[in-house]
């Protein structure tokens, strides 16, 4: 079930309503229904699927219990490794098994051996690395005494499982999510409606600028051999407003929806594209995986304190690890090396924190200094974006080897490029929008408040309006990053 699907539009208000009427039954009632449509939600993508995410469920719930309760460490500690082998297992077979016995037949076949594997034939269940880094960091903290493990298993089932976050994040933490799970939730008009505007907003990010971006983006890398080196820029940068809009739009979509139910989400993006450096845009960028790597991965490697190149190693790791974890692709893995190289600089010479307010603070334009730092990042997102969107590494290194020629200096040109006119103007105006409000948790949060009344619905009117016609000109494409 897609949030831009009809399907949703009627689903969410049922459960709203049902929800809020079962507040007079008590919270127990209301996690039950509400863990009971978490779970009516993932069946709508493939109900054999979620077998497998109430069989990890009841691992994660039932080796917690084990772990609190072993007699002795050696206990605690199989336990525990039952737990993540058992989930990495699963994440490994289902995810990147057939990418490591076809890289191993490819390194076979260049030795001149010819084998013939044996592959899997099934679907990547949509969300699988997002639930099971949320059993895993439970675990974690359970298994290092950070937290107990959870004795109601209707209240962790739903911390796991929780519809808004459970195909796409963000990756919630056991520590912020289940005490307001157990906590009694009364209904809020002011977050509701708060929600509502994030709603808003990100289907206004996913349908009318990351849609539209993916139309030219695809057409563009789909056919990169037959455009300019200016033209494959031009894709370059679709791309990168196609994520940016579809993945930060489902998380707005996501904390919006919660808020609807009592219930706040971690925030995963903060104006990502208005930083000054890449170590500012990785604090701003799918926060929630970021610091989980930091928090469960950086810091047990030792993180900053062993020197310099101990920060470069574990640097190295923390950025391949995440590249891996976005596909099973070697584009991915030169995605997370490319950042991982860029970050260096501020790594080795400890300036990687030295931009950790908001760009031009309490002014309307950035300096000049501002501006080229701000630009001069983008573009380094924007050549790795190009590994992230290629088919295959070859087409990768092609289309970034295609740019680099005289035609860069060429006027873009492609097929239908003189209708994006229309569209250009919408990205200007959320360009600007989002400039305007990078001091608040999202664009419509505050936005409007002082204008008449009329003026403000009269503006929510014609976002609504124009989501609703581009998404009756376009096709409802799935989120980039249910494939993860």
């Amino acid at each position: 079930m897609l949030f831009n699907s009809i399907s949703f539009a009627i689903f969410l208000p049922i459960v709203f309503a049902i929800y809020w009427f079962l507040g007079n039954k008590g919270l127990r009632s209301q996690n039950i229904f509400l863990l009971a449509a978490s779970y009516y939600f993932y069946s709508c993508w493939d109900w054999r699927f979620l077998f497998l995410l109430i069989f990890s469920t009841l691992l994660d719930y039932f080796t917690g219990l084990k772990m609190e309760q072993a007699q002795n460490e050696k206990l605690k500690r199989f336990w525990f490794w039952l737990s993540i082998s058992v989930n990495l297992g699963f994440l490994g077979i289902f995810k990147y098994y057939n990418f490591f016995i076809t890289s191993f037949t490819e390194a076979l076949s260049n030795l001149g051996l010819h084998v013939s594997p044996w592959t899997l034939k099934v679907i990547l269940p949509v969300g699988i690395s997002f639930y099971t880094f949320h059993g895993l960091s439970y675990v974690i903290d359970i298994y290092k005494n950070k937290i107990k493990a959870e004795r109601n298993f209707i209240d962790y089932a739903l911390f796991v499982s929780f519809f808004p976050l459970l195909v796409a994040g963000p990756i919630e933490r056991a520590t912020h999510l289940l005490p307001q799970i157990q906590q009694k939730r009364t209904f809020n008009y002011k977050q509701a409606v708060d929600g509502l505007r994030q709603i808003l907003w990100g289907l206004f990010k996913k349908i009318v600028i990351a849609d539209q971006c993916a139309e030219y983006a695809n057409l563009i890398f789909n056919n990169s051999a037959d455009y300019s080196g200016s033209t494959l820029v031009l894709g370059a940068i679709f791309f990168a407003f196609q994520i940016y809009g579809d993945f930060s739009g489902y998380s707005d979509i996501a904390l919006g929806t919660a808020r609807l139910f009592g219930i706040e989400l971690l925030r995963n993006f903060a104006f990502p594209y208005f930083s000054r450096d890449i170590a500012e845009f990785w604090r701003r960028w799918h926060i929630s995986l970021s610091t989980w790597f930091r928090d469960y991965l950086y810091i047990p490697l030792g993180g900053s304190k062993g020197g310099v190149l101990m920060k470069v190693r574990n640097t190295f790791i923390i950025f391949l690890v995440s590249g891996f974890w976005h596909g099973a692709n070697w584009t991915f893995i030169v995605w997370g090396l490319l950042n991982a190289l860029y970050i260096m600089p501020s790594i080795i010479f400890n300036t990687n924190r030295n931009n950790l307010d908001v760009i031009a603070q309490g002014k309307i334009f950035p300096s000049i200094k501002e501006l080229l730092l701000m630009m001069f990042t983008f573009s380094l997102t924007v050549l790795a974006w190009i590994f992230f969107r290629a088919e295959n590494l070859s087409h990768a290194l092609r289309y970034v080897k295609d740019i680099f020629t005289k035609s860069l200096f060429k006027i873009p040109y492609f097929e239908g490029i003189g209708l994006i006119v229309p569209f250009l103007l919408f990205l200007i105006l959320f360009i600007i929008i989002e400039w305007s409000q990078r001091n608040h948790q999202y664009a419509l949060q505050y936005l409007g408040f002082r204008w008449p009344v009329a003026l403000r619905w009269f503006f929510y009117f014609c976002l609504i309006l124009s989501t609703y016609y581009f998404s009756s000109i376009g096709s409802n494409q799935q989120f980039i990053y249910f494939q993860f």
